[in-house]
């Protein structure tokens, strides 16, 4: 098994910084003298793992110049930043499973390793925000909650994947922890960038920052016929439609449902003759969202009924079962509301999706009415794209993108999906 950094596609810097924090979080234990963690034995990686970890001291020693970083070291807290694909969440795993490696190197071999990657370690809580925010109440469980002594006898690592959906208390509540953290616990958030708007700027000041950029295409295209086992001719294409987001160019690949949906927006533009089309092509992009997300979330959400009710005492004839389950009305109306809020983000997440192949479309137009020698997003509707940027010149295209990602950002501002594609449909249509 390839270690635990081998996820991470195009990010060399990153991962160079995240060894070396690896590296010298192994060395602060050690100079503990903290007891490696039962079950363990020595391995040979321990000499390199040390070396790793002095090196930077020993060169900050013996030189006047700052060849080394001199933050290379560990910290308590790191903001993962990157735009959507470029593997904030996956990156953030990969660090909190060096953390727990036994041998301190991220081996991806070990029961520390093993374990976080998971999801299963004791010593390692994730945040994955399943509505539109992440609430004071969480928070405040999990600061409590990571503020114990680690049980494997190495890190407490917190994972917050979606930072910038913590509520304006939740923030505040994670301020205090990463203002004042508990010994040997680390906070790792994941946030598009560390604009106030994503991140408070009291809690980006006291957190070391890890830019990741977007893959290309054609490292996102080897990592799918390499793991994958995908065609070379899909990978490549899956890769630039998904324009450097690996999840979504795998599910490209390997999902006929994502191509048909994909085929079904891409047509949008060729739809668009008049108000009446305008509005019918809105309503559709909006209903697809729909299904989709409801398709996504309806397994779930019988499941966790299904065990709610047996937890409460559905279907018992005991003693008591019979007030267990009047008292459950509470619990389950708390449970309809979590998955109701679940189900308005994955629409809206689905709905992004759709938007961001329609700005592709549009962003194909501009770079050939600008002749610009650039790969199209869209290979399999470039002509269309072509005979559209020459119809609208550069300025059309270009204000039909800038449609397209300002109903992004007004959806992201919980303007109501609806009102906002219809907006957009209008004025791509109006050019």
């Amino acid at each position: 098994m390839p270690d635990v950094f081998a996820e991470l596609v195009g990010q060399d810097d990153a991962v160079g910084t995240l060894r070396r924090a690896a590296a010298s979080a192994a060395a602060v234990l050690r100079a503990a003298h903290l007891p490696a963690p039962a079950g363990t034995v020595d391995d040979p990686d321990d000499d390199d793992l040390a070396a790793l970890a002095e090196a930077d001291e020993d060169a900050a020693a013996g030189s006047t110049a700052p060849a080394v970083d001199p933050g290379a070291g560990m910290t308590h807290a790191w903001i993962f930043t990157g735009p959507p694909g470029s593997g904030r969440s996956v990156a953030a795993r990969a660090f909190a499973a060096a953390l727990q490696c036994v041998h301190g190197t991220g081996c991806g071999t070990c029961p520390g390793c093993h374990t976080t990657l998971t999801g299963t370690h004791a010593d390692v809580r994730l945040v994955a925000p399943e509505g539109l925010s992440i609430g004071v109440g969480e928070m405040r469980a999990l600061v409590l909650r990571a503020a114990s002594t680690p049980s494997g006898g190495r890190w407490q690592v917190v994972i917050i994947e979606d930072a910038d959906r913590l509520t304006e208390a939740a923030g505040n509540a994670l301020l205090k922890a990463v203002e004042e953290p508990p010994p040997r616990t680390v906070f790792l958030l994941c946030a598009p960038s560390t604009h106030p708007e994503d991140v408070s700027v009291t809690i980006r000041s006291r957190c070391r920052v890890v830019p990741l950029r977007q893959p290309s295409a054609a490292a996102v295209a080897d990592v799918l016929v390499r793991r994958d086992g995908i065609a070379p001719d899909v990978a490549q294409w899956a890769a630039a439609a998904a324009q450097g987001h690996v999840g979504r160019a795998r599910r490209l690949a390997r999902d006929p449902e994502a191509r048909q949906r994909r085929d079904a927006v891409l047509a949008v533009p060729r739809r668009l003759t008049g108000v009446g089309t305008a509005l019918d092509a809105a309503s559709a992009l909006i209903e697809a969202a729909e299904a989709e997300a409801a398709a996504s979330v309806a397994e779930s959400d019988v499941a966790e009924r299904a065990a709610l009710q047996t937890a409460l005492g559905a279907g018992g004839t005991g003693r008591g079962a019979a007030g267990a389950t009047r008292g459950s009305a509470g619990q389950l109306k708390d449970l309809e509301k979590r998955q109701k809020s679940r189900a308005t983000r994955a629409q809206r997440d689905a709905l992004d999706r759709a938007l961001v192949d329609l700005a592709g479309f549009y962003r194909d137009a501009l770079t050939s009415a600008l002749r610009a020698p650039v790969a199209p997003v869209h290979t399999d509707t470039a002509t269309l794209a072509e005979a559209g940027g020459q119809k609208w010149a550069p300025e059309g295209a270009l204000r039909r993108l800038e449609a397209v990602l300002e109903c992004r950002a007004a959806i992201e501002a919980n303007v109501k999906p609806r009102i906002a594609v219809e907006a957009m449909m209008l004025s791509l249509w109006r050019g």
